[in-house]
């Protein structure tokens, strides 16, 4: 598990799935997270008589980038703009922030280079470059390994593969699993860690109807950041950035989102998907809501902790909508209907093909494996708060650096070091009457789940109560000095096994339970991966490929087309205007969330009224997509993902775009919102060039 410093969203994300990853359903519609380097040009074509050159491509992959905290942006400028969403920035705004500067309520604008202000651990990755390493990564492999040493071999394989990529490149380099493990691919990445915020609207407009409107259409919401990357401690020179489409959308429009989907589960067997229904997504949930409620408690104690709370409860919030949505999709048992019917034939067919007929086994190990994760719900020692987690991967680091690279876990290889050390000494503040009751918190659940009598749980509260130890916990320790946290890690073995920081000695009594809980989710990883590689070789063999591969956080291109839909009986047009924003402003008058800032109202005289604020489009996006251009045939910006509309929140295992859409910000919008209320006519005028 990494630093709790990332999102609690993706936190979550890493909590609720494994990264198996196959192909999924055969394509309907507008479906497909398609590789770069595998784009469907015949599809295109015959479909939306489109040519995706390698030229046009390129361009746009090189003009995307992913950032680190879990989501996605574009280049718009050969100066280094980059636009992404509010709530994906939202991270770096919150750190930002102090009592006396909430930049997440309030918004910012820099006038002027000298005032843009540096992020304290942001990292943006540009893709470079693809190379396929399949056959290298299964030579590695041996065929007859049991899970234990199938983990170790496939781990050292791939950390040379990536060493040596680093070595020779200096580019971030990270394999990728794909096809369920029938295909594993090198993406090496342009870093950039000096990464400044250039202008941020309120959250009044950015997140405009609050939880009520989240996940649903029509939408008013100014949901954009812009920042800018450096080197050298000067705005960085682009070859490649977008260029801004001035005019508005109309509905059948081709459009293109270039973006890093999280994760999909669109080829999990039946098996699979009752697992996310009956046991993890519930988990997941509970989860969710417990820490709901303790962040609107904190945040009720006054002003400063609502501040200091209010990231982070609203990724919980995020977290819990969406998927409660998912969990109501897999509830629905029209949902496994196809599903199962696909599975049943396949396996039909499989079973009169005496050379694919061993293949078949694989939906039966899927099924066992089922169990085996079940059994592992519960089974963690990870205390999910800032210190801890800070401290844990300090221990970590400090274990793993003394092995061989090729053996070290994964997110500790001399080519993983760059991104982990700007996170472990990021100056971000770290809030400690907020992380108390965290830990505490965390405490209580751990005797829950393992019982107050366990020899582990009795240790760790070392004879007091989970809110009495977590207060002697955080008030003895110093890691929220970055000079404490740097000594520690340059101090290497020694030193960390050394310290009396009590959180320190905290997470070295945790290690030894930790690793033997991360080695089970690895092994069962393995023969999960092992298992899917041999259902895409079964789909591949009856059905020809998909063409795409599940989501891994890693950068795809869908595309789709402008489109309304029908809820309800009622025609749900494609686009929004100001106009509208201060009409639901105004039918929505008193309730909460639903005020725009003074800034809005003051230019209202100012705003055309009539140019485009949102659209929606039946491109395939999931979580990860935020912040992702939406590109025109010409390759120019038109819009902005933010969100996806709540018939949508199937997508992770099914798509459909009969009423599904992505929900975008207009790239109209966001230059007449620049122009017209934040006084920003010189940024306005930048974009682009």
């Amino acid at each position: 598990m990494t630093t709790s410093r990332l999102p609690l969203a993706r936190v979550l994300t890493m909590l609720l799935l494994s990264f198996t990853t196959g192909l999924p359903a055969q394509v309907s519609g507008d479906e497909g997270m398609y590789l770069f380097n595998e784009l469907p040009a015949e599809l295109l074509q015959e479909r939306h008589d489109f040519e995706a050159t390698a030229e046009w491509a390129d361009a746009l992959r090189l003009s995307s980038v992913r950032f680190n905290v879990g989501g996605s942006g574009s280049f718009i400028s050969s100066d280094g703009l980059v636009l992404t969403n509010h709530h994906v920035a939202s991270d770096t705004l919150h750190k930002l922030s102090t009592p006396d500067r909430n930049l997440i309520e309030d918004g910012y604008l820099a006038k002027s280079l000298q005032d843009e202000l540096k992020a304290p651990d942001l990292e943006l990755n540009q893709l470079v470059a693809i190379l396929n390493v399949t056959e290298r990564v299964n030579a590695g492999v041996s065929t007859d390994a049991v899970s234990e040493e199938a983990v170790k071999q496939r781990r050292a394989v791939i950390a040379e593969i990536e060493k040596e990529s680093f070595d020779e490149t200096g580019l971030r380099s990270d394999v990728v699993t794909l096809f369920g493990g029938a295909q594993y691919h090198l993406y090496r990445y342009k870093k950039y860690t000096d990464v400044r915020l250039v202008w941020a609207p309120e959250t009044e407009a950015a997140f405009f109807g609050g939880d009520a409107d989240n996940f649903e259409y029509p939408r008013f919401n100014l949901d954009a950041t812009i920042m800018r990357v450096y080197e050298e401690g000067k705005p960085a020179k682009l070859d490649h950035f977008l260029r801004w489409n001035r005019n508005p959308l109309s509905e059948g429009e081709l459009v293109f989102v270039s973006g890093n989907p999280g994760r999909t589960q669109r080829i999990f067997t039946v098996a699979a998907l009752k697992f996310l229904r009956d046991d993890r997504i519930p988990y997941v949930l509970d989860y969710l809501r417990r820490k709901e409620i303790l962040m609107q408690q904190f945040g009720l104690e006054g002003t400063e902790q609502a501040r200091r709370a209010r990231d982070e409860l609203f990724g919980i919030q995020n977290a819990r909508k969406a998927y409660t949505g998912m969990l109501a999709g897999l509830q629905d048992p029209q949902t496994f209907v196809a599903k199962r019917g696909r599975e049943d034939r396949l396996l039909s067919e499989l079973k009169k093909d005496t050379e694919l007929a061993d293949l078949a086994m694989a939906w039966s190990a899927i099924e066992a494996i089922q169990d085996d994760k079940r059994a592992m719900l519960d089974q963690t020692v990870s205390l999910r708060s800032t210190f801890a987690e800070l401290a844990m991967q300090i221990v970590l680091l400090a274990s793993e650096e003394l092995k061989p690279n090729a053996e070290r876990l994964r997110g500790f290889t001399d080519s993983s070091r760059e991104s982990l050390m700007q996170e472990l000494l990021s100056t971000a503040p770290i809030y400690r009457d907020l992380e108390q009751v965290k830990l505490a918190d965390e405490i209580s659940r751990l005797a829950i789940h393992r019982g107050v009598e366990d020899n582990l749980v009795q240790e760790i509260l070392a004879g007091k109560g989970p809110r009495e130890r977590a207060a002697a916990l955080i008030e003895g320790t110093r890691l929220d000095d970055v000079e404490v946290r740097k000594e520690l890690i340059e101090g290497g073995h020694n030193a960390v096994f050394s310290s009396q920081d009590p959180i320190m000695i905290l997470a070295r009594t945790l290690e030894p339970e930790y690793r033997i809980i991360r080695e089970k989710n690895e092994q069962i990883e393995e023969r999960e991966r092992q298992a899917y590689a041999k259902v895409s070789q079964a789909i591949t063999a009856l059905e020809g490929t998909s063409g795409y591969p599940d989501a891994t956080f890693t950068l795809r291109l869908a595309f789709g087309t402008v489109k309304g839909y029908s809820e309800d009986g009622k025609w749900i047009d494609p686009t929004t205007n100001f106009a509208g924003a201060y009409q639901h402003a105004e039918s929505h008058k008193g309730q909460i969330d639903f005020d725009l800032p003074q800034s809005w109202m003051k230019a209202k005289d100012q705003v055309d009224l009539q140019a485009q604020l949102n659209f929606v489009c039946t491109a395939d996006i999931i979580g990860g997509n935020s912040g992702s251009p939406v590109v025109s045939r010409d390759g120019e910006l038109v819009g902005l993902i933010f969100d996806g509309n709540i018939q949508s929140l199937t997508s992770d295992y099914l798509y459909s775009d009969e009423q599904a859409r992505a929900v975008s910000v207009s790239g109209v919008g966001i230059l007449e919102a620049l122009r017209s209320i934040y006084d920003a006519k010189a940024l306005a005028d930048s974009i682009g060039k």
